[in-house]
Parts: C-alpha cells; sequence; structure tokens
C-alpha cells in the first residue's frame, strides 16, 4: 500500500494542477469595454436624408466580438431627444437582469443627455446574437451584430470557414419610424408598411438610388464562408437565398444545430441562423435576396426585394464580372406557408439533450390579434382600425400594458406595491377554436401588467397557440433571459390528447425566439433558473406595441447564486 506521503505528495500535485487550469481558463475570459453614443446621424437612403437615430453614427451598429466567457461592458450614452434602451437580444443574463434592457421591464429608459452601462458575462453560449434598442421604434435602426466565438483554445464543430460575414436584413422607411408608431397609436389602425428592406444597412439596386451603394460579399473559389443571418427587421418574417447555392445551416440563436442543407432560409424578426456556404460555382456574380414571408391574409405588407452580392474575387470575374449583371435567384412567393413551415421543422440539437420531462407549470397561451371598440367620446379619427375600432393584441385575452413610473424588475426588487399584479392566467379564460372563425365576443382583449409568478427550478412547459381573431399570422414569439426548446409545431388547434405524440423529447433545438406557424401552435420547455422578471413578446414590434406580450416573474432560489445580483449604481430612474 501506498505510504501517506506518497498519497499526499499526489493529491498536492492533482489540486495544483486544478489551480493552473482554472487561472488559465480565467485568463483566457476578458472583459472588453465600448462606448455607444446613441444620435442622430444625417443618413441617405432611396434618394432621401433622414435624421436616423445610430449608434455612434454607424447604420448599422457596431458588431461586437466576444468569445463564451467573456464579459461585456458598454456605456451607453444618450445623445438623442428619445428615450432609449439596449436588449442584448438572446444573452441569457444570469442573475444580471439589470442588463437585459426592455424599457419599463428591467429598467426604466436612458432619458436624453444620460448615460448606464450595461454588464454582463456570456455564459455558454456560442454563435450568432445581436443587440438592439428596445425603446418603442427607435431598433429599426438601432441594432447591430454580436457574435460570440468559443473560448480561446476551442474551436466551432465544422471545419474553420475562411472567412465570417454577418448578414443583417432589416427594414427602413422613408420617414421616421418613430412618427410612424406614434401615428399608428393615435389613430388605432395598422402603422405603414415600411419602403424597403436592407442587407447591413443598404437597399440593394433594385431599390431607386441604392446601385452603388449594394452591399458586396466578396469570396474565393473553393473556399467554404460562415455567413452569420440576422433578422433585425420589425415587422417582417423574410425569406433569404443566394443564387445558385446551397446553405448549410449549423447554427441558430447562438446554439449550435443539427447541420442540414437548404436553398433559402426562413427568419422571424429576432432570429439569427449561421450557414456555411461553399464558392463552388463558375466565378460570377451572385445575388443575396431577402422578400417578405407574409402569413396574414389580406394584410398590407412591404412587397419589395433587398439585395446583396456575392462576388468571387478571381481575375477572371473582376474584368468581366462588373459588365453582367448578377445570377438572380429564385424566392418563395410571398405566403408559401409550406416552405418556411419545411425549413423551421429541419432544426435538431447535434445531440441528445435534456429536456425537462415532469413539468411543474403546464401553460397555454393563446397569441393573436383583437379590436378594442371605440372608447367612449373618442373622436372616429382616433378608431381607425376595422369598423371603427382600435387595433389591439394579446395573451390569454390579456393586452399587456407597460408600466411608466417604475420598471418591473424594480417594483419586484423593491417590493413596489400597485405596479403589476401576478395573475397572469395559465390558460385562456374561455376555449374557442383558437385556429378557426372566433365569435366576435371573444376579439376584445382586456387590458392589464400581469405577470405568471414561476418557483425558482420550476420545469415549464408552454403550448404556444395562435389564434384567428381578425387574421391568423405566423408570430415570432422571444422570451428574454432564456434559452427554451422547441419541443413541437403544428397547424389547427393544439390537442394534448394527440399532439403529445409529436413532441421530441431527444434533440429538439434550443432557441430564444420561436416561429408560432400561422393557425397553428409550438410547445416550448425551459428551466426557470434565471431569478428575475423575464418579458415573453411577440417580436413583430407593431404587435407588442398592440399588448402582444406578458412577463414571467421568477424568484430567487435558496443561494446567493441563484438569486438576482443588487441592481448597479446608475441604474436609470423613471
Amino acid at each position: 500500500m501506498e505510504d501517506f506521503n506518497s498519497i499526499a505528495n499526489r493529491l498536492s500535485s492533482f489540486f495544483f494542477l486544478c489551480i493552473l487550469l482554472l487561472l488559465a481558463n480565467a485568463a483566457s475570459e476578458k472583459t472588453r469595454y465600448h462606448d455607444f453614443v446613441i444620435q442622430a446621424t444625417p443618413v441617405k437612403r432611396l434618394c432621401k436624408i433622414h435624421n436616423a437615430i445610430t449608434v455612434n453614427g454607424q447604420f448599422p451598429g457596431p458588431t461586437l466580438e466576444v468569445n463564451n466567457g467573456d464579459t461585456l461592458v458598454i456605456k451607453v450614452v444618450n445623445r438623442a431627444q428619445y428615450n432609449v434602451t439596449i436588449h442584448w437580444h438572446g444573452v441569457r443574463q444570469i442573475r444580471t437582469g439589470w442588463a437585459d434592457g426592455p424599457e419599463f421591464i428591467t429598467q426604466c429608459p436612458i432619458r436624453p443627455g444620460k448615460s448606464y452601462t450595461y454588464r454582463f458575462t456570456i455564459q455558454g453560449q456560442e454563435g450568432t446574437l445581436w443587440w438592439h434598442a428596445h425603446s418603442s421604434w427607435l431598433r429599426a435602426t438601432v441594432y447591430g451584430a454580436l457574435i460570440i466565438h468559443p473560448k480561446e483554445g476551442e474551436n466551432y464543430p465544422f471545419p474553420k470557414p475562411r472567412r465570417e460575414t454577418p448578414i443583417l436584413l432589416g427594414e427602413w422607411w422613408n420617414a421616421n419610424p418613430i412618427d410612424v408608431v406614434r401615428q399608428a397609436t393615435r389613430t388605432g389602425a395598422a402603422p405603414n408598411v415600411s419602403d424597403a428592406y436592407t442587407i447591413n444597412g443598404q437597399p440593394g439596386d433594385l431599390y431607386k438610388c441604392s446601385k452603388h451603394d449594394t452591399t458586396i460579399v466578396h469570396v474565393d473559389s473553393g473556399e467554404t464562408n460562415l455567413l452569420r443571418v440576422i433578422n433585425a427587421g420589425l415587422n417582417q418574417q423574410l425569406f433569404f437565398t443566394v443564387a445558385n447555392h446551397n446553405l448549410n445551416v449549423v447554427g441558430a440563436d447562438a446554439s449550435y444545430v443539427k447541420p442540414f442543407t437548404t436553398s433559402v432560409l426562413m427568419l422571424g424578426p429576432g432570429q439569427t441562423t449561421d450557414v456555411l456556404i461553399k464558392a463552388d460555382q463558375p466565378p460570377a456574380r451572385y445575388y443575396m435576396a431577402a422578400r417578405a414571408y407574409a402569413s396574414a391574409q389580406g394584410a398590407p405588407f412591404d412587397n419589395t426585394t433587398t439585395t446583396a452580392i456575392l462576388e468571387y474575387k478571381s481575375a477572371s470575374c473582376s474584368s468581366n464580372c462588373v459588365k453582367t449583371s448578377p445570377v438572380f435567384p429564385s424566392l418563395p412567393a410571398y405566403n408559401d406557408t409550406a416552405t418556411a413551415t419545411a425549413f423551421t421543422t429541419k432544426f435538431r440539437s447535434p445531440r441528445k439533450v435534456k429536456v425537462p420531462t415532469e413539468i411543474d407549470e403546464n401553460l397555454f397561451f393563446t397569441v393573436g390579434l383583437g379590436l378594442q371598440n371605440c372608447p367612449r367620446g373618442a373622436s372616429s379619427s382616433n378608431c381607425q382600425g376595422p369598423n371603427g375600432t382600435r387595433f389591439a393584441a394579446s395573451m390569454n385575452n390579456v393586452s399587456f400594458v407597460l408600466p411608466s413610473n417604475y420598471s418591473l424588475l424594480q417594483a419586484h426588487h423593491q417590493g413596489i406595491a400597485g405596479v403589476f399584479s401576478t395573475d397572469f392566467p395559465a390558460n385562456p379564460a374561455v376555449k374557442f377554436d383558437y385556429s378557426g372563425n372566433v365569435s366576435p365576443s371573444l376579439w376584445q382583449p382586456i387590458r392589464g401588467t400581469k405577470l405568471y409568478k414561476l418557483k425558482y427550478g420550476a420545469r415549464v412547459q408552454v403550448v404556444l397557440q395562435g389564434t384567428s381573431i381578425f387574421t391568423a399570422e405566423n408570430h415570432p414569439i422571444h422570451l428574454h433571459g432564456y434559452d427554451f426548446y422547441i419541443i413541437a409545431e403544428g397547424f389547427g388547434n393544439f390537442n394534448p390528447k394527440t399532439d403529445t405524440a409529436k413532441f421530441n423529447l431527444v434533440d429538439p433545438p434550443l432557441r430564444n425566439t420561436a416561429s408560432v406557424p400561422v393557425k397553428g401552435w409550438a410547445v416550448i420547455r425551459f428551466v426557470a433558473d434565471n431569478p428575475g422578471v423575464w418579458l415573453m413578446h411577440c417580436h413583430l414590434d407593431v404587435h407588442i406595441t398592440w399588448g402582444l406580450g406578458m412577463a414571467f416573474l421568477v424568484e430567487d432560489g435558496v443561494s446567493e447564486l441563484e438569486s438576482l445580483e443588487a441592481p448597479p449604481l446608475d441604474f436609470p430612474v423613471c
């Protein structure tokens, strides 16, 4: 048998090695500092110059690159005329809910002339996320990519691409977006649709005055590149494709997926998709293009097409390609739900994952539009929705109302009464034919600031059921503070007796934004292991403006590491 000294020496060496590994890991994790100045900047698009709200004078805003495990410290100075907040879309914000950013949910806005510093750590996430304003419609121009690389010394689960390119899909109005939403709020009607879509801030050469500024992505023949595609649009799901090139999907919402090949992507606002593209075509110029997936029958939408150009850099191409038009791709029809569904249902996690199987909170949320009767004494000019009504939207027939004197997280943390209630319904009060013809008696949602309380560690399942009130539509539902597994989706009304057989509890995808099919449903699961107040809402901004949202209040756990951190000293006040 070994003597005591020999065992002690071996244990000492083991602990020393552990300390070295911990120190090496800590040394590779950096704190990255940035300054964001929110300001009005002259931006020319579609032949006109607008004073757009930007970050550091850039549109889109700066791309942030970090490694998994890094900490970000971002000072935001507001030199614009509007209140502003910044949301780090998809970042888990473990215990740092004060940095999440949605206005009046986790913080009061940063007033003009004021500043606030966001501090948070990236924990266990790799891939593509993004950041954007979360105050009114400022995110029309205030957004940028957030790229999370693996930890130093670690690799992608696929061969390293030659180069990486963020592809930010956006929407552009030939107007001040704040004026657009204010007019809609005043009239109760739907807001004007955008005048163009953009790729990396440029509409592309199918629009007036845009040809010379079209985004160009260069490639070398034979190389494989990584495109990080982000739908930063306000109100529109988008199809995206590259002429004559296949797209190999390898990630979405900062999670890796089981690779699959497709010719077209469909992204709802808020969603990201990482694709590998191989330059295996004859050297030439090929259009990248995006246009609407418009699932709401009869609703107006921007039916234009934005383009960028994939340009091969070979000598033969550089001299000849500019003389010829780029190859144009085939895009799905605007209402091609079959293509959208075929794409979204291909996603799988790369391997077997731990999906919650025993459920503590079994929730059923209807999501969709509604109409409010014209308030007594109101002018007809304030009720320009269908048949003299005002548009509304809701979850479980509750149209979400933001507070104005405190943020929800502040009210929860400080025990301030009267700001919200915790009686958001776990199920709709009335069962009906959700995806069929809905009785007009069910069109009127109630208004309220209602939260649903979850105990720390609760295992949660949410059925997100689309409704056909006024019109059915595909809804991109985003949950702040969490990733979740999408274990099933389908059309019609969710039936627990038959549809549970469709649940994928082996390798479902991990997402932060789920596309709930038009006249259909999706089922998500997550563990409530992040304390705070977390908004869940439709990422079509017109719908959250109308109230299509709710919030979870996740209680603290037992230990300090299961509890919300204290608010920072420079936390904005209302």
